[in-house]
């Protein structure tokens, strides 16, 4: 087997196969647990991943191929390598939601974390598919990413969150204060020269992606072009939302 990941192929499927039976093993192994003791696993899961992102991160910083592939970008900065895209942000945002009990939180973790997570699975880019799995910057990209996956869903597995309507609201606002920080930075790094093309939650530019170049086409300003996002997720959160009320209902009739 020459273990070439690619997404939708047998080894994708594989290891998306892998991280969900560790959700559910640990879940499992949890059940009946004190919150606390399911707040150090997650937190701890939260930690790790993050050591092995920034291990991941200076592997690639070594990665000749790599820094050919991304040479029209300058080429590898750290700068642009930071744990605040939409999924890897969740890293950092799931320990703080999780001791805190901030639901705003655990809900942004909770519906950006897998959503994003799953796309950049889906559509990676360049470096990122037709190599083996065990090429350090595969390691580290799909580790990462199948990370976050099942760390956000563990919010529900492990009892902290579930998703009511009441939360939509919060949520939301959530949602748009975290990615107007997040401009903030795109704006910081792009200004001082450190990241001239930072572009962390897509808030300055689209990269080509065919959804935000509609709405940039409508609102062709950085950040502002992001708005009607907000829109898409109310009602990808709404119809989620749904399905939990439709179960706990079901749940109370048995």
């Amino acid at each position: 087997m020459d273990w070439i990941v690619r997404p939708f192929n047998a080894v994708f499927f594989a290891v998306l196969a892998a991280f969900l039976l560790l959700l559910a093993a640990a879940s499992l192994l949890l059940r009946g647990k004190s919150i606390r003791t399911k707040k150090i696993v997650l937190v701890s899961a939260c930690l790790v991943a993050l050591i092995g992102f920034f291990l991941y991160k200076y592997a690639l910083s070594l990665d000749a191929e790599y820094d050919r592939l991304i040479a029209d970008m300058d080429g590898f900065n750290w700068w642009a390598e930071l744990p605040l895209h939409l999924c890897n942000v969740n890293m950092l945002l799931i320990p703080v939601a999780v001791l805190s009990g901030k639901r705003p939180l655990m809900g942004f973790c909770f519906f950006v974390g897998p959503m994003c997570a799953l796309m950049a699975l889906t559509m990676p880019t360049a470096g990122f598919a037709g190599y083996s799995l065990f090429l350090p910057r595969m390691l580290g990209y799909y580790g990462t990413h199948f990370m976050v996956l099942i760390e956000a869903l563990a919010l529900v597995t492990f009892g902290f969150f579930r998703p009511q309507f009441r939360d939509l609201p919060a949520t939301l606002a959530a949602i748009f204060g975290i990615t107007f920080c997040v401009f903030l930075i795109d704006l910081v790094l792009r200004r001082t020269g450190l990241c001239p093309h930072a572009n962390y939650f897509f808030a300055m530019e689209t990269e080509g992606n065919p959804v935000l170049n509609i709405f940039h086409e409508w609102i062709p300003y950085p950040f502002l072009y992001l708005l009607p996002c907000l829109a898409v997720l109310a009602a990808y959160m709404a119809i989620v939302m749904s399905a939990f009320a439709i179960a706990r209902r079901k749940k109370k009739r048995e």
